[in-house]
């Protein structure tokens, strides 16, 4: 559980989920935030009235996560994910929602024309890296196992696995046999929170992700599992095959390929391992 803040000191609720690995926010402090309300449950109530689809879609964008109430109590309240927060936004009409309403105008904007030139979003995400300092030769593995990971998401697509928050344990079972850990753990040896994990790997553990999941797509190419118990298995299979290779590799050099390197600004690495100590 944590907090952030918000414009003007102000916080929000959020909590972490690792299994989907993204934060949920509470609704209330946001709207509240955003419109300075005195009475944010009936804004809510009048904001669902006004917008027959938001009122549809609400039990969709909205779930209950327990959070840490201004008495201090542990209670379920009303929480969104990212998307789902920006959509509620979407409907406040209010001055301090305009910057939020703007920027996803621009991100559409942005993503039409992804869909139109797929090369596109791949040299977004280049210039990002680079902007970030990330060397060359790390991008084009990056790069690389962006285009895996997709084939291999769409694979999972096509042989039945439907709801993507399974995408996320099957992930971890390649993960578990590549590895010997789950992304969690892999995370945590790395001192990292919210961050995408494989935005802080190393060259060789990248190479060894790559693997377990290409050979996880071209075993369920050639094995045609159907639902997710089947491509669990799969996925097992799959990541054993890159676990057997960094085992040898490990064998050969007497070092580790899991690493507690990461790509987090020097000064944010210098108060963790502080903390460490």
């Amino acid at each position: 559980m944590s907090s952030i803040k918000l414009f003007e000191n102000k916080q929000v609720r959020v909590v972490w989920n690792d299994i989907e690995e993204k934060w949920y926010f509470s609704v209330q402090d946001v709207v509240e935030l955003l419109t300075e309300s005195t009475d944010v449950k009936q804004y809510i109530k009048r904001m669902l009235s006004r917008n027959e689809q938001l009122k549809i879609n609400w039990g969709t964008i909205c779930t209950l996560i327990e959070m840490r109430a201004s008495d201090g109590k542990i209670r379920k309240i009303q929480a969104a994910d990212t998307q789902g927060l920006l959509r509620i936004i979407q409907s406040i009409p209010s001055p301090k929602a305009e910057p939020f309403k703007l920027w996803l105008a621009r991100v559409g904007s942005e993503r039409l024309e992804e869909i139109e030139n797929p090369e596109l979003a791949v040299e977004r995400a280049r210039t990002l890296y680079q902007l970030k300092g990330y060397p060359e030769d790390w991008i084009e593995k990056r790069m690389r196992s962006i285009a895996i990971r997709e084939e291999l998401t769409d694979e999972w697509e096509k042989h039945g696995v439907q709801e993507k928050r399974n995408y996320a344990i099957l992930t971890a079972e390649i993960s578990k046999a590549t590895f010997d850990l789950t992304p969690s753990e892999h995370k945590e040896i790395k001192g990292l929170k919210n961050q995408n994990l494989r935005d802080h790997m190393t060259d060789l553990e990248l190479v060894f992700s790559m693997l377990g999941e290409a050979s996880t797509t071209a075993i369920i190419k050639t094995k045609n599992p159907n639902g997710f118990k089947a491509n669990k298995e799969s996925a097992k299979q799959g990541g054993k095959i890159a676990g057997n290779a960094r085992e040898a590799l490990e064998k050969e050099t007497g070092e580790k390929v899991v690493s507690e390197k990461n790509y987090l600004p020097e000064i944010k690495t210098k108060k963790l391992n502080q903390k460490k100590e």
